[in-house]
């Protein structure tokens, strides 16, 4: 008589045969197709398969570790995609080639079982509600654009969203056997992992704001937004981020028992401090003292061991985030002026969720979403004074062309506060007085065009040298523009904290429109400063990017984000995923379990937090960072161990 644990057994390793062939080849063709270094991305994806399919467990450290710095949008001109998904892809693809290849793991950690059936049920049916959103938004989008530079309103946004959830369901069943293995250790890798990742942000807002506005100015109108180059059209990504990352530093904090490493979380803990301060948001404010009131709460009555430089570096730790804080709410005005213009603000966002709301027509819509990706465009077709500020698009060469153009448009409607949308550059700042564009350009309609060179690291430029132009009507015939960019001299900063140049152009007037090719920027010395001048490449090397109004792009909150792009079920049945998550958390602390318990709590409840006022499910490496933790507390939550690492049943 066969063995069904034999037929479960070849099910599973054919399973994970499948999955990691599909993403190997998912993970391929996007390598090969990488705008700027296809051969040595290509290389580096290959590598991290063997890599995993070697020590399978490394992902769960790399993959948290490099989430900051894994998109290079603004070089590569990617909305759509970026190098995380060939991080993620890589991880698949390696960790399920090593199961199909070992049975016995696969036996051994029952890998497609379900691990908790209200969560296996509910995960399930919002994956299901998000696939046919996905199709929705698919079919409901203009197929305007093509190829790899698809934006917030075409047909590629719905898998843009889409991804972290198809991420976070392939990587699953690597998580339940990393943890069923030794789930002390896998904790300590995540953990490690989600330190390095945190650093990285941190160090990068301390490199931001000594390049830009300097470390102690506190009044400038300026919000840091480190590597997360999604927030080109504003947004919450670094603020979900911290909520999500801030407690690991207080877990790196209570289980450390040697002084130098106590040191060194006690130094990420004053730069996770100063990053969460100096993103100016109240939000993260709210949601990182509220997870480290829940964290305190959790942990009351677990003593740590009573030694005594523990207790004076606590106190000498605790005065100097006290004496952070002050510095930066009391020693400049800008965050007492967003204080003070609470409730206009609050005001102002009720009427941003009414008229999200509003995009909500039907029965259909209500139950199932208008569609993944969709919340943009729609939002910006139906709400008159909300308009987007403009377009950036690739236009794929004609026959017997050999490159393409871009063309740009100006707002379509009139907007209630500046703002523009361009088409930049990242460029090395020169110390000249003045720059030279030159471009060819035709419009069907008057266009003024505005072309800037500024010291701007991506939300907030800083001096800039810049020309104007009106371009009048002339049809199909391309013609050649040349102006002086004037201005003061850049200054390229610290060879330590080296300012970036971004140049840039848009249409400022409403309905101008203009189409580009081309471009050339040089200054005194006439040496070239651009690259992919022609498009031959599309948009590599260039990055549309919005400019000081960012209304259509988020709706600021995540559960009205999910109503409104995925319906009602699945707003429901994330709702009551997570909270039988953090339930399930809470009594494993209750019940004596998992050191890491607590920490993760606290994690999941500041993401949870901050996104009543943030979107969060629109950038996704954050949100594949917020579906992870969720899988990681469901797995966690079934091997359950005691403060000495001894596994205990499951009751």
């Amino acid at each position: 008589m066969a063995d069904p644990r034999g037929r479960g057994v070849g099910s599973a390793t054919l399973a994970s045969l499948l999955i990691a062939l599909a993403a190997f080849i998912a993970g391929a063709v996007l390598a090969l197709h990488h705008p700027v270094a296809p051969a040595l991305v290509t290389a580096a994806f290959l590598s991290w398969c063997v890599v995993v399919s070697w020590r399978p467990g490394l992902w769960l450290f790399v993959v948290p570790a490099a989430l900051p710095v894994m998109n290079f949008g603004p070089w590569t001109g990617w909305i759509v995609h970026d190098e995380f998904d060939l991080l993620l892809w890589g991880a698949v693809a390696g960790a399920h080639a090593h199961l199909a290849l070992r049975p016995q793991e696969v036996r051994s950690a029952g890998l497609f079982r379900r691990s908790d059936r209200v969560v296996s049920g509910l995960a399930g049916l919002f994956a299901v509600l998000s696939v046919i959103a996905c199709i929705r938004g698919f079919l409901a989008a203009t197929p305007e654009a093509s190829g790899w530079f698809q934006s917030y309103v075409d047909p590629m946004n719905s898998w843009r969203v889409l991804k972290p959830a198809v991420h976070a369901a392939l990587i699953w069943p690597l998580l339940r056997m990393e943890i069923q293995r030794d789930a002390e250790s896998a904790m300590r890798r995540l953990g490690s992992g989600m330190l390095v990742g945190l650093a990285v942000v941190t160090l990068a807002v301390v490199w931001e704001r000594l390049a830009y506005t300097g470390l102690w100015d506190f009044t400038t109108r300026y919000r840091t937004t480190a590597l997360f180059w999604e927030m080109h059209v504003g947004g919450a990504a670094i603020d979900v981020y911290l909520a999500l990352s801030t407690p690991f530093v207080a877990w790196a904090l209570w289980t450390t028992r040697s002084p130098l490493r106590w040191s060194l979380a006690a130094a990420l803990a004053l730069l996770t401090g100063y990053a969460c301060l100096t993103t100016f948001s109240r939000g993260v404010y709210g949601a990182v003292a509220g997870s480290l009131l829940l964290l305190a709460l959790l942990l009351r009555g677990r003593q740590l061991p009573r030694v005594r430089w523990r207790m004076v570096a606590g106190v000498v730790l605790t005065v100097a985030l006290a004496v952070e804080v002050a510095a930066v709410l009391g020693l400049g005005s800008f965050m007492r002026e967003r204080m003070n213009a609470s409730d206009r603000d609050l005001g102002s966002r009720l009427e941003h969720w009414q008229n999200g709301l509003g995009l909500l027509d039907t029965a259909t819509e209500w139950a199932l979403g208008i569609g993944l990706g969709r919340l943009p465009a729609a939002y910006s077709a139906a709400v008159p004074d909300r308009p987007f500020s403009g377009d950036v698009r690739f236009v794929p060469p004609g026959p017997w062309q050999p490159s393409g153009s871009v063309a740009i448009s100006g707002p379509p409607r009139p907007l209630e506060q500046f703002g523009s949308m361009t088409l930049t550059q990242r460029v090395a700042l020169q110390p000249a007085r003045s720059h030279r564009a030159t471009f060819q350009v035709r419009a069907k309609v008057a266009a003024d065009v505005y072309l800037r060179l500024c010291e701007m690291h991506l939300l907030y430029p800083g001096r800039c040298q810049s020309a104007w132009v009106r371009v009048s009507p002339g049809g199909s015939a391309w013609r050649q523009l040349g102006v002086r960019l004037w201005g003061p001299p850049l200054d390229s900063g610290w060879a330590w904290a080296p300012r970036m140049g971004v140049f840039s152009l848009a249409v400022l007037n409403q309905g101008g429109a203009v189409e580009v090719d081309n471009l050339s920027l040089v200054g005194p010395d006439g040496i070239e400063m651009l690259t992919h001048r022609d498009f031959s490449e599309g948009l590599a090397g260039w990055y549309p990017a919005a400019q000081s109004y960012f209304v259509p792009w988020h709706i600021d909150n995540l559960y009205l984000e999910l109503l409104i792009e995925r319906g009602g079920f699945a707003l429901l049945a994330f709702v009551i995923w997570m909270g039988w998550t953090l339930r399930r958390l809470v009594a494993l602390v209750a019940g004596g379990g998992s050191a890491f318990a607590p920490f993760l709590a606290a994690s999941l409840g500041g993401g949870l937090s901050v996104g009543l006022v943030s979107s969060v499910m629109d950038v996704p490496r954050v949100a594949f960072l917020m579906l992870m933790l969720a899988l990681v507390a469901t797995e966690l939550a079934r091997v359950r161990h005691r403060l000495d690492g001894h596994p205990v049943r499951d009751a």
